[in-house]
């Protein structure tokens, strides 16, 4: 979801600073959220954890540019059910950054760009699931089905904000819509592979025990939260 340089540029580009301001002012009620119910120290391990996670993702395991942007796993409905909202929206936005500055500076300029496709469907994400996961089920305990219809809906809205910069970029020219399809139909493997991945990391979370009373996991993911977060 990197949006590819020059995509959007010039007096455009001012428009990707406001929609990062907004998910970043939504970011900090999150935090705030969650500061009061789960304490500082608990939002700042786990928004550490997600980050450094993140950056992996992106990094270290394979991405490829395909059409408008790039594809590559983002287990974003993952970091939403272990760690809540909060830090994985910071952590979404600290991954990225931390790449940006260190291994990809060409896509800085892109940045707000990138954080708003990242964490708009993430807020979207933590939505839906307040409606459709049951108020009694903790998210460790998510069917196969749930899981597919969050990591669905997380990436169908990456690939349709990929697209709106896109156009709104390059316009609907034949030529900018063939890569804005190219580069969805990829993703569509991610979409494939991503509920098996989430599946398999809560399983092998599940075992770990010495973990059940720790700050590393929001309280949803092990026990029905008392509250919801956001």
């Amino acid at each position: 979801m990197h949006i590819e340089p020059g995509i959007v540029d010039g007096t455009k580009i001012v428009l990707s600073y406001a929609t990062a301001a907004g998910v970043f002012g939504y970011a900090a009620r999150l935090a705030v959220n969650a500061v009061r119910q789960d304490g500082a120290a608990a939002l700042t391990v786990r928004s550490l954890i997600a980050a450094f996670s993140v950056f992996c993702f992106f990094q270290v395991f394979p991405h490829y540019p395909v059409g408008v942007s790039e594809v590559h796993l983002i287990l974003g409905s993952t970091l939403f059910l272990m760690f809540g909202a909060a830090p994985a929206a910071i952590g979404l936005a600290l991954g990225l950054l931390t790449q940006g500055l260190f291994f990809a500076p060409w896509d800085l300029p892109q940045y707000g760009m990138n954080v708003t496709t990242l964490l708009v469907p993430l807020f979207a994400l933590s939505a839906m699931a307040r409606r459709y996961i049951p108020a009694n089920t903790a998210y460790k305990d998510v069917k196969y089905s749930q899981c597919l219809a969050l990591s669905t809906a997380y990436q169908g809205g990456v690939v349709a904000w990929v697209a709106f910069w896109a156009i709104y970029g390059q316009g609907v020219g034949a030529a900018n819509l063939a890569q804005v399809g190219t580069f969805g139909v990829a993703y569509m493997a991610v979409v494939l592979v991503e509920p098996l991945l989430d599946l398999g990391i809560l399983a092998a979370v599940k075992g770990m025990h010495r973990f059940r009373d720790s700050a590393v996991f929001q309280q949803r993911f092990r026990q029905v939260a008392v509250r919801a977060e956001g």
